[in-house]
């Protein structure tokens, strides 16, 4: 099962396209967005995703969550407060915005930790565990803005640089 991963979009929608485009040509089953969607119009391009898309807010999602979350509704998504726990292919998968949000959480308990928030890459193994932040997608520098593609099956991950 490929998973595409995505972080802090910040509404940057020439970039949120890009995204799109990307995990539909990767064939990735499934997206998680870590957080930081910022506006409802980000939603509306992930609307032109192939795969069903869950996630987290962030925290610069507070002041639209109103209208983030009738978008979410409206499109069908699954994006929740933190933690948002997930049991896929048989592998258990956490997913928050901000990497201290784990102190309330079990991490023992998963075979994947997912997080955004610090626009750093961060792909580290711990026996079999993995974390992973794909990093910064929101900039304005071609070539270095980065999501990702896990295959959960092998917990293997792929940056694809944009």
């Amino acid at each position: 099962m490929k998973i595409g991963i995505v972080s802090d979009t910040h509404n940057n929608l020439k970039n949120c396209s890009k995204i799109v485009e990307l995990f539909n040509s990767a064939g990735v089953d499934r997206v998680i967005h870590t957080g930081d969607i910022t506006q409802a119009k980000t939603l509306e391009v992930f609307a032109h995703l192939d795969a069903p898309l869950w996630g987290v807010f962030g925290n610069n999602d507070i002041g639209e969550r109103d209208s983030l979350s009738n978008a979410v509704e409206f499109y069908g998504f699954e994006i929740i407060d933190p933690p948002l726990t997930l049991h896929w292919a048989e592998k258990r998968v956490v997913v928050v915005h901000d990497p201290l949000e784990l102190a309330a959480v079990n991490t023992v308990e998963y075979d994947v930790i997912l997080h955004g928030h610090t626009h750093r890459q961060t792909i580290e193994y711990d026996g079999d565990q993995l974390t992973f932040n794909p990093g910064e997608c929101a900039g304005q520098m071609a070539g270095l803005n980065a999501i990702g593609v896990l295959d959960l099956v092998e917990i293997r991950t792929e940056i694809l640089n944009f």
